[in-house]
């Protein structure tokens, strides 16, 4: 034999070859087909006279005699030789492709080579699949409607550019002429090789049947179990024909339906033909020649044959087939589908358990993954081109996501274990397979030098493997080995061979296993693509979405979802180099896919989740204290006579009450949605991550964010705020809530890993801000809004009283209800809620608000203190003279106005301290060890300190709720009120006047009725004992920013004194004895009756 054929390099790098050359025609059919992606040479208006005569004449296109149909073009030359010139060059690979196939099968010919599957695997199935493949090709190339257009105006521009046609152009255009009628010319090229054809598929006539069973065979012969045979669970699987238990039958199947178009003329002569063929048309309606270009078996078969004189039986034969197919097959697939789920179901479980067995029995996972992929891709292909059947059901399938669940999880677990695989078979290749290689070698009777030195190496290399490789985690490598294989059965495969190979069957049987051994442990990865790859669903989206919506909508599915979004992982392997920009387009839809199905599983399960927490929040409701009135009513009178119930009235059941249950089957519907978050929530055990095309994607962060984004907008409708009738939640309401959501949230943690901890605290911290991540409106925000415009508006209309008593807001008894209990809202029970949800930051917004508005005031002040400048300046330089100061009085105007915004600034300030307490409060109780180094620095300050300093501490200590002796925020807001315009001193100045109008403007508060001291409130019911607080923060506000004493400047202002820290007692008692305000207090509660004990 001449070694020099080298046949199975050929093979080799010809089958790699065709591969990328017939995805390249798919790519280019896609693409002019394709409105959207079609070249824009094709589509320019321009262009249509040029394109119809290159289409009219191809390919005898005279460039010279018809030159006005080819102005167009000749003025765009360039541009036309840019746009088309890949498309030719893409067109002249299909040439040599085709040259170098027809060279080497008419070697193969030559040398009359022996093909059988089941001795010599890798030679017959190469050169079936160059067949199969060189078919693909040129049915596909036929396939482009625009191929005559594109060759013909890059020969154009390239003549008009040159002077001369492209020296390939006569043969391109001839193939193309040729091919115009594709079978027709593929069956007279194919007519010398039938032999050799025929040879190769008549070897499938056991290994096909064998394998086309139908399910009830698989179930009575207990295929795939290990359990059907306890006794021989640790035996190592193996048989003659490894390779050939997870040959692909879709493969097979293409194999025979072309091989045999192509030499049909064996159907006629040889029976054995003709059932196989029979078998394979029964088979299915629809083959895929590559991606989602499909090849309709019975149509085409029938089209060719009818063209043949003497085939009438066959296309008989065809009609008959299709029948069967179409009444029979889809039913037939649907049950190898169901036997397939519970078969790799138990397999998973068992190898899960035990996976030591993983070593022994890896044959049955590659076959069951083999056997389920096919199943999967019959029905992709078929559900997207059904026919016309009495009996669709047989092509839906609503538990694929079943099928391809447990097809990922062994997918995984043999990842997972890929150690223990290849311990287990690096054992074998040395301990087993060297020996009988070694004997089988030794028994030969002649041995040739080349086929000598080939099987004397494999011998050497598998008994150097050692455990230790393993242990070490080396990487192997036998693909060196297994193309040595393939070079030895092509030697020995060809006529006349000086070592037959089909006269050594034991040497076939040992290296056949030996190569499934190798690939086990260096081409692990390989093995799982050729056995479960299902990419070919990135090209059927429709069916891959339907499939998933099938599936979603079957409780008992929904626990496989996941299946979904992890089979995009499979996409990125089915690209090729020869087509590197179809991978973009196939990234973008594969992380398409896979996002839709994570968002949709995402969004079933946070729906799930938040209607049980919802159901949960109802049944805490219950449990409020607000809810109890009843019952402590009826508690008090239960001694008396119990009412006769009223006709109709329906007793209201206690909280509770719901977990009584006469019948535990009966499922109520929190058990119903139990049932739907643990289903829901075991698909995302399949993966914690994997990756689509380099991007690693993290199922349980899709469930996060809809979670997130879900719990944000119930927070915000449970605060229930109506902007029309300003209606809302009380804050410890609100809370209660959050508290109920929050706890069951936690619960979900013991479903699926997810880390709920970070999701409230991102959630509620949202919450603290006026806009959450997606830019809506939070609880911080609707709660600002809702206390300035409701409660504070009406406490500035005297309709709403602080009360220092009961440290509140209360409403005022009028004619007209109110809207809301102002109590009910502002006590310390609800600010401490309040300061609970909207933490520091929240707060600190609200603060921002409250200042706006004082600033706003204090504008008006000044505007009014300048207005009345010089009446001031008078009575401040005459406060000692009585009768002055009476006729100034007098020609003073606004003093009532100055004392009700002061008394508005001091509502806003005394709000604002009760938030500030309540704050406080809740953060003593979160974080007591920083509270307390904050409360330390803060006494730290005195009078004499930095006022930069100081500021910066009590910014720190107002921000943890801390009171302070002048409020930053304060100082912040009407620090920013000052523009260039005006100097320190005269802001001094207007400071000093505001004081003096308030002073002299007090004594008309004696003739408000509404001034009288209210014992109850602790205040006055025109909110006047606010005005304390708010001259003096607004005093140590303004003279701060001025670098003024603010003592010396409030000693005028005694009457503060409870609410200053500047003044003291002392400074009152020389001015004012206490004595007298002792005694008014006296006279205002004489009417109080105080009793003790």
């Amino acid at each position: 034999m001449d070694y020099q054929q080298k046949l199975a390099e050929k093979l080799t790098i010809l089958n790699e070859r065709g591969n990328g050359v017939l995805i390249r025609m798919n790519y280019i059919k896609k693409l002019c087909a394709d409105p959207k992606l079609r070249p824009s040479i094709l589509t320019d208006k321009a262009m249509e006279p040029a394109i119809k005569y290159i289409n009219k004449k191809f390919p005898n296109i005279d460039f010279r005699g018809n030159i006005q149909h080819l102005t167009s073009i000749q003025r765009q030359k360039s541009e036309v030789l840019t746009a088309t010139s890949s498309y030719y060059d893409s067109f002249m690979d299909v040439i040599e492709f085709r040259d170098h196939v027809y060279e080497l099968l008419n070697t193969i010919d030559a040398c009359q080579c022996f093909f059988d599957i089941s001795v010599n695997f890798d030679f017959t199935k190469n050169y079936l699949d160059l067949i199969v493949t060189y078919t693909s090709v040129i049915i596909t190339l036929s396939r482009i409607d625009d191929k005559k257009a594109l060759v013909g105006m890059f020969n154009c521009a390239h003549e008009m550019t040159n002077g001369s046609s492209d020296p390939s152009y006569p043969r391109l255009g001839q193939m193309f002429v040729e091919y115009d009628h594709p079978w027709r010319k593929l069956t007279e090229e194919f007519g010398p090789h039938t032999r050799s054809v025929t040879t190769a598929l008549l070897s499938l006539k056991m290994l096909y049947p064998r394998r086309n069973l139908p399910a009830e065979q698989w179930r009575s012969a207990q295929l795939l179990s290990l359990l059907s045979a306890p006794a021989a669970m640790l035996d190592p699987a193996c048989c003659d024909t490894m390779a050939c238990e997870y040959l692909s039958m879709e493969v097979m199947e293409r194999w025979i339906i072309i091989g045999f178009l192509l030499c049909h003329s064996s159907l006629n002569s040889n029976q054995a033909s003709q059932e196989l063929w029979k078998m394979a048309l029964r088979s299915g309606i629809y083959l895929i020649l590559t991606r989602d270009e499909v090849l309709n078996i019975h149509k085409v078969s029938e089209d060719l044959f009818d063209s043949i004189k003497g085939y009438s039986k066959r296309v008989a034969d065809i009609k008959e087939c299709r029948e069967h197919a179409i009444v029979n097959s889809g039913a037939m697939h649907r049950e190898r589908r169901n036997f397939l789920r519970g078969a790799l179901k138990e397999l998973f479980k068992v190898l899960e358990d035990e996976p030591g067995l993983l070593g022994p029995k890896a044959l049955f996972v590659f076959m069951a993954l083999s056997f389920s992929r096919d199943e999967v891709l019959w029905l992709v292909r078929h559900s997207e081109n059904m026919p016309k059947i009495k009996t669709p059901e047989d092509y839906i399938d609503n538990q694929m996501a079943e099928l391809l669940f447990h097809m990922e999880k062994l997918r995984g677990l043999m990842r997972k274990h890929i150690h223990v695989v290849q311990r287990y078979h690096v054992q074998y290749l040395a301990q087993y397979d060297a020996l009988v290689l070694n004997d089988t070698i030794q028994n030969m009777y002649v041995c040739p030098e080349e086929e000598s030195v080939l099987m004397t190496s494999f011998v050497s290399t598998l008994s150097a493997l050692s455990i230790k490789q393993v242990d070490n985690k080396e990487e192997f490598d036998f693909r060196a080995l297994r193309l040595d294989w393939l070079r030895l059965q092509a030697y020995t495969s060809v006529n006349k061979a000086p070592l037959p190979l089909k006269d050594y069957p034991d040497l076939a049987k040992v290296m056949n296993m030996i190569q499934f051994h190798t690939r086990t442990v260096d081409s692990l990865e390989e093995l799982l693509q050729e056995t479960s790859d299902v990419s070919i669903l990135c090209f059927y989206p429709r069916v891959f979405e339907k499939m998933f919506i099938q599936s979603s909508e079957e409780m008992t599915m929904k626990r496989y979802l996941m299946a979904f979004p992890s089979v995009c992982s499979h996409f990125g392997h089915c690209g090729h180099p020869l087509c590197p920009e179809e991978m973009d387009s196939m990234e973008k839809k594969s992380l398409r896919l896979c996002v839709t199905f994570l968002e949709q599983i995402a969004k079933q399960t946070s729906s799930v989740v938040l209607e049980i927490c919802a159901e949960q929040r109802n049944l805490h409701d219950q449990l409020l204290p607000k809810h109890c009135a009843e019952t402590i009513s009826a508690a008090r009178h239960r001694k008396q006579k119990k009412p006769v119930q009223k006709k109709g009235e329906v007793q209201k059941e206690k909280p509770g009450a719901e977990s009584l249950r006469k019948d535990r089957t009966v499922a109520t519907n929190v058990d119903k949605m139990h049932l739907m978050l643990t289903e829901l929530c075991s698909s995302y055990s399949l993966c914690s991550d994997f990756i689509v095309f380099n991007h690693i994607v993290v199922p349980a962060e899709f469930l996060l964010s809809h979670l997130e984004t879900r719990l944000s907008e119930i927070i915000v409708i449970m605060a229930n705020y109506n902007q029309t009738t300003q209606e809302i939640a009380r804050p410890s309401d609100l809370l209660a809530g959050i508290r109920a959501y929050t706890t069951n949230l936690h619960s979900l943690s013991s479903y699926v890993n997810v880390d709920v901890t970070r999701l409230v605290k991102s959630v509620l911290l949202q919450q603290t801000q006026p806009l959450d991540s997606r830019g809506a409106q939070t609880v911080t925000t609707i709660y600002t809004n809702w206390f300035l415009e409701s409660l504070l508006r009406q406490a500035s209309n005297s309709l709403i009283v602080h009360c220092p008593t009961m440290q509140c807001f209360v409403s005022q008894t009028t004619d007209n209800e109110p809207t809301f209990r102002a109590e009910e809202f502002s006590d310390i029970t609800e600010l401490q809620a309040l300061a609970e949800l909207l933490g520091p930051y929240g707060l600190k917004f609200l603060s921002e608000n409250l200042m706006w508005h004082i600033t706003s005031q204090v504008s008006e002040l000044k505007k009014m203190v300048i207005e009345n400048m010089d009446i001031l300046v008078q009575m401040k330089n005459n406060f000692d003279k009585p009768e002055e100061m009476s006729n100034l009085k007098k020609r003073l105007t606004g003093g009532e106005n100055v004392l009700k915004r002061m008394t508005i600034i001091g509502v806003i300030l005394s709000f604002r301290s009760m938030a500030q307490n309540c704050l406080n409060d809740i953060l003593q109780k979160h974080c007591p060890y920083l509270m307390g180094p904050i409360e330390c620095l803060r006494d730290l300050i005195s009078p004499e300190t930095d006022i930069k300093v100081t500021l910066s501490v009590f910014e720190l200590a107002s921000a943890a709720g801390l009171p302070c002796d002048i409020d930053p925020a304060l100082v912040a807001a009407i620090g920013s009120m000052q523009t260039d315009n005006t100097s320190i001193d005269e802001e001094y100045k207007l400071s000093r006047l505001l004081l003096v109008y308030i002073a002299v403007s007090l004594p008309t508060l004696a003739l408000d009725p509404n001034s009288y001291y209210s014992r109850e409130h602790g205040g006055h019911n025109n909110n006047i004992h606010c005005l304390a607080t708010a001259i003096n923060q607004l005093a140590a506000a303004m003279f701060t920013i001025q670098n003024q004493s603010v003592e010396q400047q409030l000693k005028e202002f005694l009457m503060i004194v409870e609410e200053s820290p500047f003044l003291s007692q002392d400074m009152l008692e020389s001015c004012f004895p206490y004595v007298l305000l002792r005694n008014a207090y006296r006279e205002v509660y004489r009417s109080f009756v105080v009793t003790l004990g």
